[in-house]
């Protein structure tokens, strides 16, 4: 089943993310789905089976100077125990169909490099490479850091 996310689910999708490699607690995983449930242009959703959270996917509309407004996948993992089961791709059917109803005519994801079983998913799911980039991070650290 897959549902809208729900403050609880916290403690779930906090794992799912760790699985995927990043460092992130339950309450911070609690306070940031608060602070994007709700908006217009995000979708947060779940895969539920036997009322065990076993994904989650995180999509927003982006919007820029130089492309039409698409749909951009910002999070996709499933519990490791579940790949292969098809997971993954209903939570993409799910978001494509929120973007669709939204008028949005384009998805766009982006994977590590090193995510070569990632990558196979999204080609088999209709998805196509079409740019390597870097990323440049800054720490702007916090007011009265400096």
């Amino acid at each position: 089943m897959i549902r809208t996310v729900r403050p609880d689910d916290s403690p779930a999708v906090a794992d799912l993310i760790v699985q995927l490699g990043y460092d992130i607690t339950p309450d911070d995983a609690r306070r940031r789905l608060v602070q994007i449930a709700g908006r217009a242009d995000h979708a947060l959703l779940v895969a539920e089976d036997a009322n065990r959270v076993v994904g989650f996917i995180h999509v927003s509309i982006a919007e820029t100077l130089e492309h039409e407004p698409r749909g951009e996948i910002r999070t996709l993992t499933v519990d490791e125990s579940c790949r292969g089961r098809e997971v993954g791709a209903r939570l993409l059917e799910a978001v494509e169909e929120w973007a669709r109803s939204r008028g949005m005519r384009k998805m766009r994801v982006r994977s590590n490099m090193k995510r070569e079983r990632a990558r196979r998913f999204y080609e088999r799911h209709g998805y196509e490479v079409t740019k390597s980039q870097n990323v440049f991070d800054k720490n702007l650290g916090r007011e009265g850091d400096r």
